[in-house]
């Protein structure tokens, strides 16, 4: 342990010796001044782990040194030395801030006492405090640790999620590419709206995965070139419920199973597979229409050729109240074409979930 330093402040030069040697016997470094401001300038150059001052000295006296020590560093302990008559004075003190106060004259044994209790009371202040900041440090550290972990299994369930895109995009063909899309449109107006951080991961994973129910679709039905007889169509539609069901129980896509249930909905009700209207649409279903339609008709198609992006807007637009939410048509409005023309060109290979983070 360092070798504690000890100010002793007195107008006395005799009491300034007489003290510093006693103290110095059992091993403490001391100091000395001969008032209050001029153990200011001690201070201010190198802290004492205590101090020990006389009551009442010319220029300033212990009560004023006290006051500023108080502000300047409260965590030193203060030890006044008072006449025996002064004993008020001393009390005044302990109420202003000092740690205890010793009776002139003193013996040896209660200034060592009053000295030891004083350090030892400050030990145990500094401790506990190292102690808080190694705590605050390891809490610091783990949380680090554990947010560490959390992001490499988030990334983990988006590489699988993107892996189920892919396996999608494979025995879809002519959708090829259609989930990355949507899934940026959507981000882009929801971000615009905007909606809560936290939901963009949640509508990012639903509109990627919208689909993943036409993995149970017989391919005779999911790749038939012409148009769906009623049969086919019925059975095509049940691709909602079948995605919902596969990603319900998985806990983090539960929300995202909701939005996934409904992405066939229309704001009017005439949708499916519940027949849902206007706010009954959870709001990532009703942005994921709008996004989904913009692509369908801004890409080609086996049986037409890519629509402009101002007939797409027309259209939603038109469509606005019936098929759409008219709030998110508003939103989506206000983004000018040339951000879908640039989002759409720009989506990056190979594309992966975090990145839209960054839209």
């Amino acid at each position: 342990m360092d070798t504690e330093n000890i100010l002793v402040v007195d107008d006395e030069e005799a009491i300034r010796e007489v003290v510093s040697t006693m103290l110095e016997s059992k091993g403490y470094r001391c100091t000395v001044a001969h008032n209050g401001r001029a153990a200011q300038e001690h201070i201010k150059r190198a802290t004492p782990d205590l101090i020990l001052s006389d009551m009442i000295m010319p220029e300033m006296d212990g009560i004023k040194l006290l006051e500023w020590v108080r502000e300047f560093d409260p965590d030193v302990p203060v030890i006044m030395v008072t006449a025996i008559h002064d004993i008020s004075t001393a009390l005044e003190a302990i109420r202003r801030g000092a740690y205890d106060y010793i009776l002139k004259p003193f013996e040896k044994d209660q200034l060592f006492l009053g000295v030891g209790r004083a350090l030892q009371h400050r030990r145990l202040v500094n401790e506990n405090r190292r102690y808080q900041r190694d705590l605050e440090q390891q809490v610091e550290d783990r949380t680090a640790r554990l947010q560490e972990a959390l992001d490499q299994l988030e990334q983990s369930y988006d590489d699988t999620l993107e892996a189920l895109g892919s396996a999608l995009d494979l025995k879809d063909a002519e959708t090829e590419g259609h989930c990355q899309r949507v899934t940026a449109f959507c981000i882009s107006i929801a971000k615009t709206m905007p909606v809560p951080d936290t939901y963009l991961a949640i509508l990012a994973r639903a509109a990627f995965l919208h689909d993943i129910g036409k993995m149970a679709i017989p391919d005779g039905i999911l790749r038939k070139p012409g148009p769906l007889n009623d049969d086919e169509k019925k059975i095509m539609r049940t691709h909602c419920e079948i995605g919902y069901n596969m990603l319900i129980r998985i806990p983090f896509l539960r929300d995202a199973a909701e939005i996934v249930l409904a992405h066939q909905e229309f704001y009017d009700g005439s949708g499916y597979p519940r027949g849902l209207r206007g706010d009954q649409i959870p709001l990532g279903a009703r942005i994921f229409t709008i996004a989904d339609s913009l692509d369908a008709m801004i890409s080609d198609r086996p049986y037409r050729r890519a629509l402009p992006m101002s007939h797409a807007r027309e259209e939603i637009k038109r469509c606005s109240g019936s098929q759409f939410d008219p709030a998110v048509v508003k939103v989506f409005l206000s983004i000018p074409e040339q951000h879908w023309i640039e989002l759409r060109e720009n989506l990056g290979s190979p594309f992966r979930l975090a990145h839209l983070k960054n839209l």
